[in-house]
């Protein structure tokens, strides 16, 4: 079982940052699972963000968010982040973060159904 926790959200102008962490809480020590970041904005499907294989730090990213995002991970701290610069309006969504059970994230990473933990989300939102 893992349990995740997100933070970070807020409200910035177009062309700001923000950070998201996602805390993750569980009882095994996992070597290397795929855990990922998507969003959801209203009346829209989960979409993936991005996604990074704990084992070795390999990253991945929606195309719609390459070069504005990054991910990254402090595994002394079970932490998962979201860095976003040059935030766009379209960009605003609830953010969740996800962690599979499996190890490896290539070719899978973009589905949903890869993650099997995910947290209660926190909301982005960017203004023009």
């Amino acid at each position: 079982q893992v349990q995740l926790v997100e933070s970070g959200g807020g409200s910035v102008q177009a062309g700001g940052s923000l950070r998201l962490s996602c805390a993750a809480y569980s009882e095994y020590t996992y070597e290397s699972i795929c855990m990922g970041w998507f969003r959801q904005a209203t009346g829209k499907e989960r979409e993936e963000v991005a996604a990074i294989l704990t084992g070795d730090s390999t990253t991945y990213y929606a195309d719609s968010v390459k070069g504005r995002f990054t991910i990254s991970q402090d595994n002394a701290k079970n932490t998962l982040y979201l860095q976003m610069n040059s935030l766009k309006p379209e960009d605003t969504a609830m953010y969740y973060c996800a962690a599979s059970p499996w190890s490896i994230c290539v070719g899978l990473w973009t589905f949903v159904d890869h993650y099997k933990y995910w947290g209660q989300g926190t909301q982005v939102t960017v203004s023009s």
